[in-house]
Parts: C-alpha cells; structure tokens; sequence
C-alpha cells in the first residue's frame, strides 16, 4: 500500500487529485510498477517524491481518534486594586 505524502493530480489517471494522506492508487485503479517507481522517487515532472510505501500494522491501523481537550481554567489577568 502507498500513502501519498505531497498534493499531486495523477497525469495518468485523467488527472485525479490526490491529497496528502489518501492511499494510491485509488480504488480500482492498477499501475504498473515503473508508475509506483516513477512516483516514490524523485524521476517525474515534480522532482519529488509524492507517495511512499506503508508497510506492517500501520496498514491495517485504524487512525487514532483524538482526546477530548478538556477547558482549563482561565488564569485571572487583570491586577487587582490594591489599597493606597
């Protein structure tokens, strides 16, 4: 599985938007293993790498959801009078 790491339209694949996080190729889609080179490496118009290869449990891992934040309380800021 890949995980694209940088924003690209995909020039073969009527050039369909890929944002950083989504998988490639996209469902139903095959390339060819040059594509997948093409792509992880830097040898394409961007002269970056725009996907990388997810490998073990990170594939299968659910994304985390995130804690509640919990509200701390507001520090006082104003000063107070104080008697003259």
């Amino acid at each position: 599985m890949y995980v694209v790491k940088v924003f690209f339209t995909d020039l073969q694949d009527n050039n369909h938007a890929y944002n950083v996080g989504d998988t490639f190729p996209r469902g139903g889609m095959a390339v060819t293993p040059d594509r997948i080179k093409e792509l992880s490496g830097t040898q394409n118009k961007r002269g970056i790498a725009l996907i990388e290869e997810v490998r073990g449990a990170e594939e299968t891992a659910q994304p985390e959801e995130a804690a509640p934040v919990e509200n701390e309380p507001r520090k006082r800021t104003r000063k107070r009078k104080t008697e003259e």
